[in-house]
């Protein structure tokens, strides 16, 4: 509809904020895009730029994107402008309702001029700040439609500009549309009729720092949000082992990497069935962040319950694999896996190996070695009908078996490409006990010199496990 001009006061035009421009239309641009323009004076002897006098023709003109983006060129050049405003009103004669407008810098403040949506979404580039919209504007699909929602046009605006700042404008007699306007999602409203200048700039810079501080909260909450999922995610990544009744000593720890957003895919747990055998597995799901790492939980709980329901080695990994390929968003997902079952007597256990890392063990009058790993089967996920075979290992009366993610042997060590890897990391292991660490602090010590040779952080995430068997 028709935007009225407030009717001229006896006063000089800077000072009622309306732009005085003559030309053979009698019309003033809607658009200021930074060209250098006659100067004048204000009551108080204040210099400023008035618009050039523009006729229909050029008028229509800075209606158009392609000149509108030209003029945006050339006031970067000659009067570079911090702010851009996005006026949305169907006033059909062109006039103006929006005065020279200057920053708090005091360079002007540029002005685009949309008739309706449809000009709007084509003018709303990326340089817009904010958003001056008419609320008598009809909404697109309101005519004859039912639809008696006044706001429905600032609701689409809102839709179609979420990181834009906006302001509505309203008759001021209707100042509680303005305010339910603010409760809908504008950061402020203004009378049409009561628009000068120096009000107009100012409640844009606040409109533009209000949707900053908006945002900027936005995103703290969601980062809160974030990092509650996390540690719910962590949880079930790092569970309490069932080891009740059991003489084997546990510990375990968990180190996330540095190139990670978010948690990664390392997983492990230990549980003791009714017949006394003691089962422990870790594993590492591919990739890291909230899917990966909820897969990971996924793979823990259902290892955990197949163990306790009584699977074991192929079998158990078979059905393992059966849930990854029902359960990853994206086929080219795998994960690697180590599970041992240790007899109730502690002296010897089973192995199956799914792409992963051998376990190491240590046991006294012995060095720390690896595992047999020739049997290591395809990690879960690559290969449909898959083996693994379950290998029978001899522990001994006492001994120290630490299982691992690959995190921690895929450190570099000193400046150079070159890697710790499963030797650099068993003699790391080996010097370590024989300093007489054992148990917690063996792992701890472990993880911290891994990432001091590799200079800081490591870039994948790091699970370690240790069961310890003292007769």
């Amino acid at each position: 509809m028709p935007v009225p001009v407030p009717r001229p006061r006896a006063v000089p035009a800077v000072e009622s904020g309306q732009a005085q421009a003559a030309s053979a239309g009698g019309r003033t641009s809607t658009e200021h895009s930074g060209e250098r323009a006659p100067h004048r004076q204000d009551a108080a002897g204040n210099t400023t730029n008035a618009t050039d006098a523009k006729g229909p023709k050029d008028a229509r003109n800075d209606r158009n994107p392609r000149n509108d983006r030209n003029a945006g060129n050339t006031a970067e050049h000659s009067a570079p402008t911090n702010l851009t405003l996005l006026l949305i009103e169907d006033d059909p004669a062109g006039s103006p309702i929006v005065p020279d407008l200057l920053d708090q810098a005091g360079k002007p403040i540029r002005v685009r001029t949309a008739r309706n949506l449809t000009e709007a979404e084509r003018l709303l580039t990326d340089d817009v700040h904010c958003i001056l919209l008419d609320l008598a504007l009809p909404a697109p699909g309101r005519a004859g439609d039912g639809d008696d929602d006044e706001l429905a046009v600032l609701r689409h605006v809102l839709e179609l500009a979420p990181r834009h700042a906006v302001l509505a404008l309203t008759a001021s007699n209707d100042a509680e549309r303005g305010a339910e306007a603010v409760r809908v999602g504008a950061q402020d409203y203004l009378f049409r009729d009561e628009l000068d200048g120096r009000l107009l700039s100012r409640a844009i810079r606040y409109a533009v720092e209000r949707k900053r501080s908006e945002t900027a909260e936005r995103r703290l909450a969601e980062g809160r949000m974030r990092a509650q999922e996390n540690r719910r995610l962590e949880r079930g990544l790092l569970p309490t082992p069932l080891l009740e009744g059991s003489p084997l000593r546990f510990a375990a720890r968990y180190r996330p990497g540095r190139s990670r957003a978010l948690l990664g895919g390392d997983f492990y747990d230990v549980v003791r069935t009714p017949d006394g055998t003691v089962h422990a597995m870790i594993g590492d799901v591919c990739g890291h962040g909230p899917d990966e790492a909820a897969l990971g939980v996924e793979l823990r709980i259902a290892w955990r319950a197949l163990t306790l329901a009584g699977l074991c080695g192929d079998q158990l990994l078979g059905t393992l694999q059966q849930v990854l390929e029902h359960e990853r968003p994206d086929d080219e997902i795998f994960a690697t896996l180590c599970a041992v079952d240790i007899a109730p007597d502690g002296r010897r256990a089973g192995l199956c190996l799914a792409g992963h890392p051998a376990p190491l063990i240590a046991a006294p009058g012995r060095p720390a070695r690896l595992l047999p790993y020739d049997n290591n089967g395809p990690a879960l996920g690559l290969l449909p009908g898959a083996r693994w075979p379950r290998m029978q290992v001899e522990l001994g009366a006492e001994w120290s078996l630490m299982l691992y993610t690959d995190g921690l042997i895929e450190g570099h060590v000193g400046e150079g490409r070159e890697r710790l890897g499963q030797e650099g990391m068993v003699e790391m292991v080996r010097r370590q006990i024989a300093e007489g660490l054992r148990g917690e602090k063996l792992l701890q010590a472990a993880v911290n010199e891994v990432r001091d040779l590799n200079g800081g952080e490591l870039a994948d995430d790091v699970a370690v496990l240790l069961l310890d068997r003292v007769p």
